[in-house]
């Protein structure tokens, strides 16, 4: 299936035992054979788990630890959100085991962000994947670069919740990633164009679809989450 430039599409990062451990509403930038590029902007509506809200809220990064022991465990309980701060372009290739993220201020382009997780695995209203903890972080202008949350990585491997087979998924594309610079492929062959992007104010802020509430249940949502540069 494919989708249509414009169309809203949820992002579901789904654990091994099928439940989710987030969501994150995004607008389809475009949809081709060599990638599906979404977007994202301040006010766009997600569900995290609670305990990285908790982390976010407190300043405490220790909390994320316990949100790793939990997701091990499968006990955790997700909380409404909101995208903050900067606007998202994501570039996720279908098989890949990463996607690359763009992160945007109203000055410009701040970064770009590698997130190792799943390939995709579409669904009617967007697709699946699940985030692999680590990540690499590079100056818009692909000057420097820098791994990121090595250490939860180490953790969560300590834990079980990434496998032997997805350690090495991460570690062949980590190569692939360098590679990519290397060569300037993918989105890196016109950083020029990706730059100069912004989201579309034409477009409306993504929200996530939502069950009819119970009697007596709020559908207001309260927490938010100001990413500095990546949701997870």
């Amino acid at each position: 299936m494919s989708f249509e430039t414009g169309q809203t599409v949820v992002r579901r990062d789904v654990h091994r035992s099928g439940r989710v451990w987030s969501e994150q509403a995004l607008r389809v930038v475009a949809d081709t054979g060599e990638a599906l590029v979404t977007a994202c902007a301040p006010g766009a509506e997600a569900r995290w788990p609670a305990l990285y809200a908790k982390a976010r809220s407190d300043g405490d990064r220790s909390v994320r630890t316990e949100a790793f022991e939990a997701l091990a465990a499968g006990e955790w309980e997700l909380a409404d959100g909101r995208w903050q701060e900067t606007e998202l372009l994501l570039w996720k290739p279908p098989t890949a085991w990463f996607s690359i993220n763009a992160f945007y201020t109203p000055t410009g382009l701040r970064n770009w962000y590698v997130n190792f997780e799943h390939p995709t695995c579409r669904r009617t209203d967007g697709f699946d994947t699940f985030d692999l903890t680590v990540d690499l972080v590079m100056a818009p202008d692909l000057s420097a670069l820098t791994w990121k949350d090595e250490d939860e990585y180490a953790h969560v491997r300590r834990l079980g919740i990434i496998t032997d087979t997805e350690h090495q998924a991460v570690d062949a594309a980590r190569t692939q990633v360098l590679a990519m610079l290397e060569e300037r492929s993918g989105p890196f062959a016109d950083v020029g164009t990706w730059d100069d992007w912004r989201w579309d104010p034409t477009w409306p802020t993504p929200r996530l679809p939502r069950p009819a509430p119970t009697s007596g249940e709020s559908q207001e949502w309260g927490a938010t989450w100001p990413p500095t540069g990546s949701i997870y």
